[in-house]
Parts: structure tokens; C-alpha cells; sequence
């Protein structure tokens, strides 16, 4: 049962002062508002507006905005319309009061009522709007989310102009009590991928929420896959222009990764700046990003395989330069690969988590120095260093983290079975990763959608990206009832551009 609020101020105030013992950070401003009658005032010093209460809440209230005498039973019926602020609202049992504080609510008090006011006035210092640091572009916008939830929708809301626009309210987390908000254009997503995706959230049982990648783990469709089955990005137009194409964003307060749901392969194979460039420059990228994702993922597996079982598939010349390279090398080829792999996945990481630039001397020193004297105190082969290399090279040309995160460990998979079966085994390993491919599925969306199933609206934008102007239907995975998103094309010469390939 719910605790009522009492009529007596001072014993208002040491419940509260009890609730929240030892919070340094809880001010508790007394106002008197008439001669005979005092109030409170009470909020989380840090996380709200401080001048904003000053300004539009403590000084109305010194000014003696409420002149009524004899006891009040409902505090919102006095008079506090010179009060500035829009979102007020009544709590007059104990539950309430303790959420409104916690969520960056000014609360006053007031003596004979048994209710309290509430003001939102959430502020604190946050990080400003900044380019992001995960997906930089040449050509594009250069703004990108922050850890606030208010502003990352706000930058949404400057992108998409639209009544339809729909942005759900939920708090998920027992104890953290985080904010999200389900973001999608009424009429573009299924209904059925909304239900699905607020009904994931309202299962979620976790003490704390403290960034997206939590939820991640909650609602995808299987977690034990090593692919990601969730895209997430801080950028406001990548944002936009998927929920143009009827898919769910979900924003959670405290982080700047807003999830998109669902995902495809061949989205987390594009990025953002596909669609500002013209569409052979687009192209030709994309199949250099293709070749490289398999040279990340087998290329080792290759020279393993090859160096191993296979060698009379390579040119005399060439495999007796690596025949000489590896003369030396006490190591049979699978050992030295992981011994020079796992070093720059070290390396990589140390890179990463060290001070910018401490980090990057360590990644160039690293490799450079360590991988020399490893080939001239005769531990790996030149040849391997070369491979490695590339490898990593090719890596960093995915522009997801995590796809490419889950090519790197993929990557360690060929190589063992390239080591046990040679080439044989990189069959065996890449129907292994086609067939789970075509089985798995983001929020009831195949996978390879437009490759397999074969869908002609998708295949448009997969291996290559057809002028904007031929791209008229949007994906299959949107709303049926709303698949036209573009018109027909007006010639130059006079006439219209077909609409088909």
C-alpha cells in the first residue's frame, strides 16, 4: 500500500531526510509562504536546472505567490500560475515524491496539504553535441548523440518533420530506473515489429540499465550467435534514414548508441556517407569493402592451408621463396599464425584502451618492432607477418565494430580448421557460417534478406546502390501499406526516367 503524504511540513521533511539519510546532494530550501504557513522545497542538487529553480520556482515563491489562508487539501488548486514552468504535476503519496526527486523533479512542499508538486526541470552538466569518434565521415552531417536523452531526441525531431513520428516512453531497470524510448514513424514500421520490440523491453528483469548494449542483450533474436543482430550508431541521420525505411530505434538515457532494429548483414556492411556520394563512386567502395571482409576472414586460413597441404597450387617461384622464408622457423604454420595474430589482437587492444597518445606509439612501435625482431630471431616467417598484416588492414575497412569484431574471431575458427583439414576445412568452416547466416533472424527478419530470401526491392541496395531516383519502394521489412518513398525521375532532355533497373 501506498504511504500517504501528512499534513504536517516538519514531518514531511524528516521522512524525507530518513528516506534519503546520508545524500550530501539532496537540498532542502524552506520558503515561507505566508505569515502563517512555510513550504519546501526539494531536489538533487547536480542533475537539475539550478538557476532554472532559482529563477522560475524559488523567487515567485519568496515573492509571496500564494495567499491562502485555513487548511488546503489539494496544493495544485492554489494559485501558482507565476510560476514559469509547464510541466507540473501532483503526487501525494510517498512512492511518487521519491521518483519525481530521483528523476530530476523539484518537489514543494507545503504546510496543511497533503500533496506535493512536482516541476521538471532537468539539467546538469552533460556533453555537448559533438562530432562522433565511431563513424566519421568525409561527407556528411558532423553531429552525433550524447548521453542525454532529451537532446538525442531533439536531434531526431530536427531530422524528421512528422506527426508520425512516434516516440514511446519506458523505464527499464529495477533499481537504476533508466529512461528509453522506442522512436518510430507511424505508418512506415510494422505494427507488429513495434509490438514485438516494446513487449522484448517490458520483459527485460535486470537491477540497471548503465548503457544500450544491455538491452542488446536482452532482446536479441539468438544470443548465442556471434553475429550482431542489432545495429547501433550515434550518428542522427543514420538514425533517420532508418527509420525511414520502417525499422525501431530505441534511445536509452546516459549512452550516445541508439539500437536499430532489425538489422541485416548488408546493412552492417554500409555506411552512412553510401548515400552522400554518387552512386558508382558508392559501388566501387562497396566491393572493395566485400573483398576485403573475406580477405579478413580467410586470408590466414589461406596461407595455413596452402603452406601446409596445398603447396603445389602455388607458382614454384613463390613457394620456394616461402619454403626459404620458413627454413629457419622451428614452428609449424598454424603456430606462428596465432603467435603473430594474437599479438596484434593484443596490440589492437592495447591501442585502444591506452591514452590516445600513448596508444598510438604503442600500436606503431608494436608492430613494427616487435614483428622485426621476430623475424630476424628466426620465431615467425616474413611471409606470415605480410599476411597478418593485410588481415588486419582488411579488418578496418568493415565499418561496424561489431561485425568486425565477429569476422576477427571467426577468423581464429578457419585457421584451426585450415590447419586440420587444409582447404577441405575452409569449406567445411564457410558453409558452417552460410548456414547459420540463412538461419538466423532480427526480430523475425531474415539475416540475408534480399540475397536469400530474393527480394528485387532490397537487392538494390546490396551489392551495389542504384541511383536514389531508381530506389522508389522502400524495403520489404517496412510497412506494406507505405512502400513508395520516391518519384519518378525528370529527364533533362524532357520525358521520365523509367522506374525499373
Amino acid at each position: 500500500m501506498k504511504e500517504k503524504l501528512s499534513r504536517r511540513l516538519a514531518q514531511n521533511e524528516e521522512a524525507l531526510k530518513k528516506i534519503f539519510q546520508d545524500s550530501s546532494d539532496l537540498v532542502y530550501r524552506s520558503v515561507q509562504f505566508t505569515e502563517s504557513r512555510k513550504g519546501l522545497v526539494v531536489y538533487i542538487e547536480g542533475i537539475i536546472d539550478t538557476k532554472g529553480v532559482e529563477q522560475h520556482i524559488i523567487s515567485p515563491l519568496i515573492e509571496g505567490l500564494v495567499k491562502a489562508e485555513g487548511p488546503v487539501e489539494r496544493l495544485s488548486e492554489l494559485p501558482f500560475t507565476r510560476i514559469s514552468l509547464t510541466q507540473m504535476a501532483a503526487a501525494s503519496d510517498w512512492p511518487g515524491v521519491i521518483e519525481a526527486i530521483l528523476t530530476a523533479h523539484v518537489v514543494i512542499f507545503m504546510d496543511d496539504s497533503n500533496e506535493a508538486l512536482t516541476f521538471d526541470v532537468k539539467g546538469g552538466s552533460r556533453r555537448s553535441v559533438e562530432e562522433p569518434s565511431t563513424e566519421t565521415v568525409i561527407r556528411g552531417p558532423r553531429e552525433g548523440f550524447t548521453e542525454s536523452l532529451r537532446i538525442n531526441t531533439a536531434l531526431l525531431r530536427f531530422k524528421i518533420k512528422t506527426e508520425k513520428m512516434r516516440l514511446k516512453p519506458l523505464v527499464v531497470g529495477k533499481i537504476t530506473k533508466t529512461d528509453v524510448a522506442v522512436a518510430y514513424i507511424d505508418g512506415l514500421a510494422k505494427k507488429d515489429l513495434v509490438d514485438s520490440v516494446i513487449d522484448r523491453l517490458n520483459q527485460i528483469d535486470m537491477d540497471g540499465i548503465l548503457e544500450s548494449g544491455y538491452i542488446e542483450e536482452w532482446i536479441e533474436d539468438n544470443p548465442y550467435s556471434p553475429f550482431p543482430q542489432i545495429q547501433y550508431s550515434e550518428r542522427p541521420d543514420t538514425i533517420a534514414a532508418q527509420l525511414l525505411e520502417g525499422k525501431v530505434a530505441i534511445f536509452v538515457d546516459g549512452t550516445p548508441f541508439v539500437l536499430v532494429a532489425p538489422v541485416t548483414l548488408w546493412q552492417l556492411l554500409q555506411s552512412s556517407e553510401d548515400y552522400y556520394e554518387r552512386y558508382f563512386i558508392t559501388n566501387f567502395i562497396r566491393w572493395i569493402r566485400l573483398f576485403f571482409l573475406l580477405l579478413a576472414l580467410m586470408l590466414p586460413g589461406l596461407y595455413i592451408a596452402v603452406t601446409t597441404y596445398h603447396q603445389d597450387m602455388l607458382p614454384s617461384s613463390l613457394i620456394l621463396s616461402i619454403a626459404t622464408a620458413r627454413e629457419a622457423i622451428p614452428f609449424p604454420a598454424i603456430i606462428e599464425a596465432l603467435i603473430m595474430e594474437i599479438s596484434f589482437e593484443a596490440l589492437q587492444e592495447a591501442g585502444i584502451r591506452l591514452p590516445k597518445t600513448i596508444g598510438q606509439a604503442v600500436s606503431i612501435l608494436g608492430a613494427l618492432v616487435i614483428g622485426q625482431a621476430a623475424v630476424q630471431a628466426g620465431i615467425v616467417s616474413a611471409p606470415i607477418v605480410i599476411v597478418v598484416s593485410m588481415t588486419g588492414i582488411a579488418s578496418f575497412t568493415l565499418p561496424r565494430f561489431n561485425l568486425a569484431t565477429t569476422v576477427r574471431l571467426l577468423r581464429f575458427l578457419i585457421m584451426i580448421l585450415a590447419a586440420l583439414f587444409g582447404l577441405f576445412g575452409i569449406v567445411i568452416g564457410t558453409v558452417w557460417i552460410l548456414v547459420h547466416l540463412t538461419q538466423l533472424k532480427s526480430f523475425g527478419v531474415p539475416y540475408l534478406l534480399g540475397v536469400s530470401p530474393y527480394r528485387p526491392r532490397d537487392f538494390k541496395d546490396i551489392f551495389v546502390r542504384v541511383p536514389m531516383w531508381k530506389m522508389s519502394e522502400r524495403p520489404y521489412s517496412s510497412s506494406p501499406d507505405n512502400i513508395r518513398r520516391a518519384g519518378i525521375r525528370k529527364l533533362r532532355g524532357g520525358g521520365e526516367e523509367n522506374e525499373g533497373w
